[in-house]
């Protein structure tokens, strides 16, 4: 019983907190937020806990808000994650209790007339931060530093002066500072966001802008080695392919070399040889010829030769005998 009553107690000051919004707020659609409906099923833009026991989230954009945003009313709403209200008409400074929203996480407020200064109470649960293109000077408040889970931070299209603090933020992914007034140094921590994260600021300078006045440009020469080591870092492994590949089309190309020479001097002694072989046949054949020839010449010599009607036979001994007394007849003469 006590804790139904608790939880109904807080969802009753909720709707009180939105109503009494809607009656200081004109609007130019009428909400249908009434006292005799349930708030978490029939009003618009409101999102309640999954119990239905708080408002955790206000949607009301482009609904014709006019007006400053009166303190006491949104800023009760103290389990609110979500508040969207922006492309409105509302105006005047933002009351210092809605920004300090214990469980506050995304503020859209961009589009509307807010003047003044950002409030320095700014709840450390926030991670969206819009209040882009409204009326805000003075400076960027440095409680923005202590915003560890910010995520998102737009401020640009306003009036902001005075430097940028170091926002050292290790979430931050989203900065959009453009068309203020701000001047000085653009910290080192933000300098890794795009140069239109700060355009239309005529006074500030520093990476990724002009380099400010009186501070030297560093210098190229550190970088090159750099540049180097990433060159051959990324180029070694393609250089040893190539001199690979080139080294084995050198050795290929000399063993072709080579084999065509071997082969065209073989060739060319098994021409020479076979000249050779033919000039030999043909000699030993030429002079067997002639050997051939003169003995049959020489048999012709020695052949005794027989006139025609002689009627003599000779054999070997007569002629050796006549040869004899040939001989001696010749001998005795004498």
């Amino acid at each position: 019983m006590f804790i139904a009553t608790t939880v109904t107690a807080d969802l009753n000051a909720d709707k009180q907190a939105l109503l009494s919004f809607a009656v200081a707020v004109p609007h130019g659609r009428k909400l249908n937020w009434s006292s005799d409906t349930p708030i978490c099923s029939l009003w618009v833009g409101i999102r309640c806990s999954p119990d239905h026991s708080r408002v955790i989230g206000l949607r009301l954009p482009a609904v014709g808000l006019l007006g400053p945003i009166p303190a006491n009313t949104l800023g009760k709403l103290d389990a609110l994650q979500v508040l969207m209200i922006r492309s409105n008409g509302l105006n005047a400074n933002i009351p210092p209790d809605v920004l300090a929203l214990p469980s506050l996480r995304s503020l859209f407020l961009q589009h509307n007339n807010l003047s003044g200064e950002i409030p320095n109470l700014i709840t450390p649960s926030l991670a969206f931060f819009d209040l882009s293109y409204n009326s805000f000077t003075g400076e960027i408040p440095l409680e923005v530093k202590n915003l560890t889970q910010l995520t998102a931070l737009y401020l640009q299209n306003n009036s902001l002066s005075g430097p940028i603090p170091d926002l050292k933020l290790p979430k931050l992914k989203r900065l959009n500072l453009s068309f203020n007034n701000l001047s000085g140094t653009i910290p080192l921590s933000l300098q890794k966001f795009p140069k239109e994260s700060f355009l239309g600021n005529s006074l500030l300078c520093g990476q990724p802008l002009k380099q400010c006045p009186g501070i030297p440009s560093p210098s190229p020469l550190p970088s090159q080695p750099y540049h180097k080591k990433s060159f051959w870092k990324r180029s070694s492994s393609k250089i040893i392919i190539g001199v690979a590949v080139g080294g084995f089309a050198v050795i290929l190309l000399v063993i072709v070399v080579l084999l065509l020479c071997i082969l065209r001097r073989k060739g060319r002694e098994d021409r020479e040889s076979s000249t050779k072989g033919k000039g030999t046949a043909g000699s030993r054949s030429e002079k067997s010829k002639e050997e051939y020839s003169s003995g049959v010449q020489e048999s012709e010599k020695n052949k005794l030769v027989f006139f025609e009607g002689c009627s003599y036979n000779f054999d070997l001994e007569d002629l050796l005998r006549a040869s004899a007394e040939c001989f001696s007849a010749a001998w005795f003469s004498s």
